[in-house]
């Protein structure tokens, strides 16, 4: 019998770090979560207590894994290096304006990064992870980061990798991706919720 979509696929922004709260582009470079990440992380514990997994997966960088320990989620989580950030090649540890600097109007969706990958790269790495969402029967509980999880919402959704740039995300932010009862579209239910932290 074939397996049915995922009910939901909750995706997690992992905690707070130094980069983060300073605007550095954070793809592989692995940075420890701050002492107020670890906070944020202990504080998804009671919003994903609404739901039981039947997996979840963690980018297997320490910030996201850290969020994903903390969160109660530690012991039964597996590693997927398709949730790593986008590799951000010459532009990893600078921030937006330093590359504006050097590179009027530069946009990364559009523009990219040297020696880094493209929005399609990302949406490559989006499109396996939904894949094998899709033939989980249950709840999927995803650890990751900003960039690969708006990608991964927008490729949800069946548009172009690009079209991320239109889905903020905070950091310890928790988004639910599911399909309409009706039409069985993929949709939206939540985004960008951090009610917890507050």
């Amino acid at each position: 019998m074939k397996k049915q979509s995922p009910s939901v696929l909750v995706l997690v922004r992992h905690g707070e770090t130094a980069w983060s709260r300073s605007g550095q582009h954070t793809g592989r470079t692995d940075i420890p979560l701050l002492e107020d990440g670890r906070r944020m992380g202990t504080r998804l514990r009671a919003p994903l207590s609404q739901w039981t997994f039947s997996a979840v997966w963690t980018s297997p960088l320490s910030r996201a894994s850290d969020t994903c320990a903390l969160a109660g989620f530690g012991d039964v989580s597996e590693p997927r290096a398709d949730l790593m950030e986008w590799d951000y090649g010459a532009y990893e540890g600078k921030t937006k304006e330093e590359i504006r600097a050097l590179r009027p109007g530069w946009k990364i969706w559009t523009d990219g990064v040297p020696g880094g990958e493209s929005a399609q790269d990302v949406g490559a790495r989006a499109d396996r992870v939904i894949t094998e969402a899709r033939a989980v029967d249950g709840h999927v509980l995803v650890f990751a980061h900003s960039h690969l999880l708006r990608v991964l919402g927008a490729r949800w959704l069946g548009l172009a990798a690009t079209e991320g740039r239109f889905f903020v995300l905070g950091t310890a932010a928790i988004s639910v991706l599911s399909l309409d009862p009706d039409t069985q579209q993929p949709v939206i239910q939540r985004w960008n919720d951090m009610s917890h932290l507050s």
